[in-house]
């Protein structure tokens, strides 16, 4: 007798399905991490300004600096931003009514005023902007130590609804007004409000809504119609408002309100 050949379904696929399953149960297994995630879950950045530190040599792993993207640390190990050990924190969320002369970016050393000076002593973990306001602008702020949070509200496919009161130096005609609506052509490519309206009689104040999150957009529309915006107040961002906050005042969200953010269940 002989052993008779085998017509059934072929087996020859199975090896492969099991050699790629492999590496990512290992990885899963392994208890590593991105030392991008570690960096931003560690509440001093998001993961795309982490990746900027580690490039500039700013991180050092068990005493050795690490300046390559894409290294799997394990979170015990000794992981230090300019020789600060950093540790992961409990995630939180503030809301502030920014005033104005205060910077967001943290990286200035020359910057007289941050809003982090509004938070400090006040909060207990290392918090930073979400995004940026430029020194004159006012209004809604988010800052968190959240950094996946981060990197979803300024990743440029981020086109949620923020609102603006803004104050010109003279009077918005009609034929400019229109314009905004249709669509006009700034050096970074066309742009145009969803919605326009004036708040005051003399025509000098309105209000925009707009999705772009293009950096100083708002600014740049009134100006490349040749206005000077006196005052730019954000009253909307992400869902939230700066409803009784007074300038420089900030609260932490509320369970709901961080849910709505994770969920991105906002206009």
């Amino acid at each position: 007798s002989y052993d008779r050949p085998s017509y059934g379904r072929p087996s020859f696929d199975k090896p492969t399905r099991i050699i790629k399953k492999k590496p990512a149960t290992k990885k899963r297994e392994d208890g590593l991490v991105r030392l991008n995630k570690f960096i931003a879950n560690s509440g001093i950045c998001s993961r795309r300004e982490a990746d900027e530190y580690i490039t500039a040599g700013l991180v050092t792993v068990n005493g050795v600096i690490i300046n390559q993207l894409g290294v799997r640390v394990n979170p015990a190990d000794d992981i230090r931003f300019n020789g600060e050990r950093l540790k992961g924190e409990e995630k939180v969320y503030i809301v502030m009514n920014k005033p104005k002369d205060f910077v967001t970016t943290l990286s200035d050393p020359n910057a007289e005023k941050t809003v982090m000076e509004l938070v400090a002593g006040k909060c207990p973990q290392r918090v930073y902007p979400v995004g940026r306001l430029d020194k004159q602008t006012t209004g809604v702020l988010l800052l968190t130590n959240d950094g996946e949070m981060a990197d979803k509200l300024t990743h440029p496919s981020y086109n949620r609804k923020k609102i603006y009161h803004v104050v010109l130096d003279k009077n918005l005609s009609k034929p400019h007004f229109d314009q905004i609506l249709e669509g006009l052509e700034l050096e970074d490519g066309e742009i145009h409000a969803d919605s326009l309206s004036y708040v005051d009689e003399d025509n000098s104040q309105v209000g925009l809504e707009i999705h772009s999150g293009r950096n100083r957009v708002v600014r740049r529309i009134f100006e490349h119609l040749g206005y000077k915006v006196k005052r730019l107040d954000r009253v909307y961002f992400a869902g939230l408002t700066k409803k009784n906050l007074r300038r420089g005042q900030w609260r932490f969200l509320t369970e709901n309100e961080v849910s709505m953010l994770k969920m991105g269940s906002y206009e």
